[in-house]
């Protein structure tokens, strides 16, 4: 009975104590893994941390620690997936689905972003929340408002397209910012609206055709894309006509493109599941190049819809080269040292490579 008694003590005092002090001990900040090498950060929607007040400062902390980390791993983009607010024009928000008013949750997103202003190129699409009232009632986005082009310099020295909106002023929930590498490889992320529309679709089609950009890296930059069985999402019940979903932007933008070799989105998630907010597959478009096609998301995990916003995750794309190697980090997880070992993500969150052609 002792020895057992003894055991116990040894095997409680190993996981209470030893355990966690071995995984801070092997825990490692992230790295470059070349010399040459630059990052791409990836944010996920961020709706569930802006509304509701509470979580707002884990996207302050995730914001920031990139800004920390801009020169260690070279960070030259910040892209973001789209759903920026939870509800686009709510007024008054019943304390349960948010508590904070749309115009607050726009301030809230704003002002999180706003840590890139002086510092780093930003870019982000808009998802179904950032437009109408709750939900994309109807087409209508208070984005421009919050995200005008002179609010970062370094993105508006980017900009070279742009669409017009449905009353013919000019948009940024369509446009097209020109990223020269490091390395010296030309890219264009192209930014399309949720669910983008046919002229905008065909607006896009125009962009990636044009001379200029032929010799370019395309990133198309939309919201919803993949499922998380990695197949085109081909419609879905919102309220709005004249729509496009993933199938559609594959069949009639991307697969016919020349140049367009990757789509980056969001959209999708499942409480507390991981597997349920992402995708990945890759095809060959019309010039026969391969187009990688991932969809990360993260925001019901961490408590649900109605939890912290998304355990803080990011995903950081190093680029060297034809190689980009992902991973999928939190600096929400990695700030303290009790928690830092679960900041590198697995399973669907794992690291992995592809090949650009």
């Amino acid at each position: 009975m002792k020895n057992v008694l003894a055991l116990s003590i040894v095997f409680w005092f190993f996981v209470g104590f030893i355990g966690p002090l071995c995984a801070q001990q092997d825990y490692e900040a992230p790295t470059l893994k070349s010399d040459d090498g630059w990052t791409l950060v990836l944010f996920p929607d961020t709706q569930s941390y802006v509304k509701f007040k509470r979580n707002q400062p884990i996207l302050d902390l995730m914001a920031n620690w990139v800004v920390e980390n801009i020169d260690p791993l070279n960070i030259q983009l910040v892209l973001h997936v789209g759903d920026l607010v939870e509800h686009n024009a709510i007024l008054n928000p019943d304390g349960k689905i948010g508590n904070q008013p749309g115009k607050s949750q726009w301030e809230a997103v704003s002002k999180s972003m706003g840590a890139f202003d002086d510092k780093v190129p930003f870019i982000a699409t808009t998802g179904n929340h950032d437009y109408g009232i709750k939900n994309i009632e109807n087409r209508k986005t208070s984005y421009n408002d919050y995200f005008p082009i002179d609010k970062n310099f370094h993105t508006q020295k980017l900009l070279r397209e742009h669409a017009l909106d449905e009353e013919g002023m000019p948009t940024l929930t369509n446009a097209a910012y020109e990223f020269k590498a490091p390395d010296g490889r030309r890219f264009l992320v192209l930014v399309l609206e949720f669910a983008p529309r046919e002229a905008n679709l065909n607006w896009a089609k125009e962009v990636v055709s044009k001379n200029e950009y032929q010799d370019h890296t395309v990133i198309l930059l939309t919201h919803s894309y993949l499922n998380r069985n990695n197949e085109h999402i081909e419609t879905e019940g919102y309220p709005i006509s004249d729509k496009n979903y993933g199938k559609a932007v594959w069949e009639k933008l991307v697969k016919p493109s020349a140049n367009i070799q990757m789509v980056f989105s969001g959209h999708i998630g499942a409480p507390d599941d991981m597997d349920g907010h992402v995708g990945f597959r890759t095809d060959l478009n019309a010039a026969g190049k391969k187009v990688h096609q991932m969809t990360f998301n993260a925001q019901a995990l961490g408590g649900g819809w109605y939890g912290n916003g998304g355990d803080g995750w990011i995903r950081l794309l190093e680029f060297d080269g034809n190689q980009v190697s992902v991973s999928t980090f939190s600096p929400f997880f990695a700030i303290s040292p009790s928690t830092r070992h679960l900041a590198w993500g697995d399973g669907p969150f794992k690291s992995f490579t592809f090949e650009l052609d």
